[in-house]
């Protein structure tokens, strides 16, 4: 049943819930234009190690930064770590392919950041990074009966675009801008597709080598082993891991992200869901209304998700913590930083 916080409730209550995050780069997000996840377009290469950082201690301790974008809206990692804090829960964070060392404890699988998949295959070492996936999806289930598996790329829409694209799939995608720059990714993307076609490129992984980025097949091997119940923590992101999942013919989970994501007139986001055949669970955490104008402006389109937010909000919900609390504790958390 719907209710105005959740647009439908998974029906899971977990006994031993456990919350993970894949971090990942692609050179793409250095593209200037392309990620907003960053002040300037060198910096986007830093962003999953300052949220990791942020996650796991609660602030950004290895340089002087605020969890803020340049206007003030806090970082959707603000939002994942108050959930955790509210939860209890402690995050794993997985490297799938980072430029600078992460500064908290991660799993490994040893990739390096995604090249530019105009120039080159992307992610040439993809079937082992999948297989490492596979590996940890199979440790992950020891741990946990529900995993919420997110991710951290910045310019990895773009990535998800050439993925779904490549795929057969009509697909648009989000944006961290309030302006989505769809000129500049679909300009992009044209260029990566004319690569892939000159190439024959078809087989999913094969496809995720040539234009992916190395969250996406640790992503689809986690899923692939993982026994319990798995929910994609984010939006369109993770909804071409889900659509490589499909292509694979492996389960496909749900997701679970923000109504910011759904309610972006650009990446028609709802429609994408429906053609790869998987539901998605829109948490609306009602920031209009929450009294802080910084995390109003997710309802302006700006950032919309990330860092697993929407995944960790739904998270905290199935935990048995009311709507009330979770937006009250996002609000003592980024009030912190105001």
């Amino acid at each position: 049943m719907s209710n105005p916080f959740l647009s439908e409730d998974p029906g899971i209550r977990p006994r031993r819930p456990m919350m993970a995050v894949v971090l990942g780069n692609t050179m793409l997000s250095t593209v200037p234009g392309i990620s907003g996840a960053g002040p300037t377009p060198e910096k986007t290469l830093l962003t999953p190690v300052l949220d990791a950082e942020l996650i796991t201690n609660g602030a950004i301790t290895s340089m002087p930064a605020r969890p803020n974008t340049p206007t003030g809206c806090p970082t959707p990692a603000s939002i994942t770590r108050s959930m955790m804090e509210l939860t209890g829960l402690s995050p794993i964070f997985i490297n799938s392919g980072l430029a600078h060392t992460p500064t908290v404890p991660c799993l490994d699988v040893y990739g390096r950041p995604g090249g530019d998949p105009r120039r080159e295959d992307a992610v040439p070492d993809a079937p082992l990074l999948f297989e490492r996936g596979e590996a940890i999806g199979r440790i992950l289930a020891n741990y946990s009966d529900l995993l919420m598996l997110g991710e951290c790329v910045p310019g990895g829409t773009t990535t998800a675009l050439c993925v779904l694209r490549a795929l057969g799939y009509d697909a648009s995608v989000s944006s961290a801008f309030p302006r989505n720059p769809l000129d500049l990714k679909e300009a992009v993307c044209r260029e990566v597709f004319t690569r892939i076609r000159e190439t024959g490129v078809e087989e999913p992984v094969g496809i995720l080598r040539a234009a992916g980025d190395p969250m996406m097949p640790v992503a689809a091997g986690i899923a692939s082993t993982y026994s319990g119940e798995i929910i994609f923590a984010g939006g369109t992101q993770m909804l071409a891991v889900a659509a490589v999942l499909k292509a694979l013919g492996r389960r496909v989970p749900h997701l679970a992200t923000t109504v910011y994501v759904r309610d972006d007139p650009s990446a028609g986001f709802s429609r994408s869901v429906a053609e790869v055949g998987t539901t998605a669970y829109y948490v609306d955490p009602d920031f209009k209304n929450i009294g802080h104008p910084g995390l109003a402006r997710y309802c302006i389109g700006e950032v919309k998700e990330g860092a697993g937010a929407g995944g960790a909000m739904v998270l905290a919900y199935l935990m048995g913590h009311r709507p009330e609390e979770i937006s009250r504790k996002i609000l003592d958390f980024v009030m912190k930083y105001a």
